[in-house]
């Protein structure tokens, strides 16, 4: 299926394995999405039973997205854990200031090097690649503190490259829109806790029964929804029976107010409203 890559990317693939290959053995943060999917399919090719996949399991996490992540790794033949993460029983990711991703990220990385010994291995691998540089990235800070490596990264493969190399290996998620943790979805200044982000993933599970397989609903303060879909699915939702039935349902959820954003989706539309303070804090240079 080589076909499907450009030369280039044909050599990002190759370096991608040797790299993962080069660190002897290896412990992917895996969620499921495609950068880290690619990664431990990477790894698993490079290093056999010497590299394992880590998944973490918390309210922030939605439930297929557990199982989404067993099946694949059970389809790569990677060897999989998945671990439960305690981010909710600390104040600063609860506060959810700006900073939410960095604690969240800490904790994780904080387990698996717990785990290290247990699973007999010594290097600690994301899924970053290198779009994901000069953004706002709490996360990567975490990362760098926990000494992370990222492969894609250190291979140079963009988003596009991944996706193409996705593909080439037959993986399902080649395709697969980005899916961000529940937490994500509530602005910064409103209060995470488990009641919010299972509310927030009943009603993206309402929007997908409508056919949207790539939305989000955004929690703002005063229990205010706001549903971001593509802007060609807008009238869809616009619909008098759809509006009304689906308004209805999130009132049903807990939701005060519902509302439907005419810019559509847009991946970090709530990085707005996060202090120019604490963006400097975390931006990546």
């Amino acid at each position: 299926m080589d076909g499907t890559l450009t030369p280039e990317q044909q050599d990002k693939r190759d370096c991608l394995v040797e790299k993962l290959r080069a660190m002897g053995r290896v412990a992917v943060a895996f969620s499921g999405g495609i950068d880290s999917t690619v990664v431990a399919k990477a790894a698993q090719l490079g290093l056999g039973s010497a590299a394992v996949a880590v998944t973490a399991d918390s309210p922030s996490v939605p439930r297929n997205e557990i199982e989404d992540a067993r099946e694949l790794a059970r389809a790569i033949g990677i060897r999989h854990l998945i671990v439960e993460t305690h981010e909710f029983a600390d104040a600063e990711y609860v506060r959810n200031d700006g900073a939410r991703c960095y604690f969240c990220k800490s904790e994780l990385y904080g387990r698996i090097e717990q785990l290290l010994p247990e699973l007999g291995v010594e290097v600690v691998c994301s899924g970053a690649n290198l779009d994901d540089q000069g953004d706002y990235r709490p996360g990567l800070k975490a990362a760098a503190e926990h000494h992370v490596r990222h492969p894609l990264q250190e291979a140079g493969c963009t988003k596009a490259d991944v996706r193409a190399i996705a593909r080439s290996w037959g993986l399902p998620t080649w395709d697969k829109p980005a899916s961000p943790c529940l937490s994500s979805r509530l602005a910064p200044g409103v209060q995470v806790t488990p009641e919010r982000t299972g509310r927030v993933e009943a009603a993206e599970a309402l929007l997908r029964e409508l056919g949207f397989r790539d939305c989000r609903v955004r929690l703002h303060e005063g229990e205010l929804a706001r549903i971001e879909v593509p802007v060609e699915g807008l009238a869809v939702l616009l619909d008098a029976p759809v509006r009304e039935a689906l308004a209805q349902r999130f009132r049903d959820l807990g939701f005060k107010f519902v509302t439907l954003d005419l810019e559509g989706l847009r991946s970090g539309s709530l990085n707005v409203l996060v202090s120019l303070e604490q963006r400097r804090l975390f931006e990546q240079r």
